[in-house]
């Protein structure tokens, strides 16, 4: 129980000084007691006083202030509890600074919490926009073949396949949201193995050149030696398809989309860069949000999800690394993120 308080030690000592005074009036005066007894006698119920009332006083502050406490800690507390919180500091000068510091925390926690509903509100209204458009489209196919389309061969195979492309498009929109919140709830297992980067990245640039590029863009990986890190390849090559893919729907046409590695002893810094329409200044701080689109119809016309980027994130934050992206605009857009090197 020792705490420091110069309020209370004050209190303390004047009680004290005034039953020692009143202590020694009695004995000498009253009691006819010799002096030395009398001031022996007075600096002992002094002393005992003195205890006595720092203690008394100190379980009253405690007790005052414990409902204070409790609202800060949002618990229940007991006086021991509350006694090692001020141990060995002012409890008057320390609780302002405790008040202090718990209403600048609400505060923030108030902003932060309105923070996160806007972007909830954002986030529900792009999820709504993304679903409504494929499932309207699929609607007016559907009550086209309805309404006599299906007796027309040519009219019903095209509808039916257009029907299909946007079913496609819903499960891939359902399948990043899912990906996106086992990566956020940490419930998504990593299988981490060893594996070269440089090859996995020749592979995921084949396979995407393979796929639609209407713009001519050729995708160029710099790396003839193996570079083989320890992460989870299946994820890693996720991220190389966003990546590409991404740079392929924003990309100049004719223009060049280059993989590169750079070696940083116990890591790996792979950049993905393009010569593409770049990003704003404006832009680059939401990059990496969910459904957020530099040119909405560009993308949307390419079957993008609008979740790649958000994913990437995600994937590469669950490794413990970091993905970063320079970009300038109509000069292009370049991303990179770090792996550990398997040694």
């Amino acid at each position: 129980m020792s705490v420091k308080v110069k309020t209370m030690n004050l209190a303390a000592l004047g009680i004290a000084a005034t039953t020692t005074v009143f202590a020694f009036a009695v004995t000498f005066f009253f009691v006819n007691s010799d002096i030395i007894a009398s001031v022996g006698a007075s600096l002992i119920m002094g002393f005992v006083t003195y205890v006595t009332s720092r203690y008394m006083i100190w379980r009253f502050v405690l007790q005052r202030i414990k409902p204070i406490y409790q609202l800060m800690f949002e618990r229940d507390l007991n006086t021991s509890e509350l006694a090692k919180h001020f141990e060995g500091r002012d409890i008057v000068n320390n609780m302002g600074d405790d008040i202090a510091e718990w209403a600048e925390k609400k505060a923030a926690e108030i902003v932060r919490l309105k923070e996160m509903e806007n972007y909830r509100k954002e986030f529900l209204g792009n999820v709504s926009h993304e679903l409504k458009t494929p499932l309207f489209t699929l609607q007016g196919y559907i009550i086209t073949l309805m309404d006599g389309g299906l007796d027309d061969p040519e009219v019903n195979m095209r509808y039916l396949e257009r029907a299909n492309k946007n079913i496609e498009r819903l499960i891939a929109i359902v399948n990043d949201l899912e990906s996106i919140s086992k990566l956020e709830m940490k419930v998504m297992q990593l299988e981490n193995e060893r594996f070269d980067i440089v090859a996995l990245a020749k592979e995921a640039a084949e396979s995407i050149c393979e796929q639609k590029n209407e713009n001519g863009i050729t995708i160029k990986v710099e790396g003839w030696e193996p570079i083989e890190v320890f992460a989870d390849k299946r994820r890693i090559e996720q991220v190389f398809s966003n990546l590409l893919s991404n740079s392929i729907k924003y990309g100049r046409k004719g223009g060049t989309t280059t993989v590169r590695f750079i070696d940083m002893f116990d890591k790996v810094m792979i950049e993905v860069s393009d010569n593409g329409i770049g990003i704003s200044k404006e832009d680059l701080p939401r990059i990496f949000e969910r459904f957020f689109r530099v040119d909405k119809s560009r993308s949307r016309e390419n079957g993008g999800t609008g979740l790649g980027l958000a994913i990437v994130k995600h994937i590469i934050e669950a490794q413990g690394e970091k993905v970063v992206v320079r970009s300038e605009l109509g000069k292009g857009t370049t991303f990179g993120f770090t792996l550990k090197k398997y040694l």
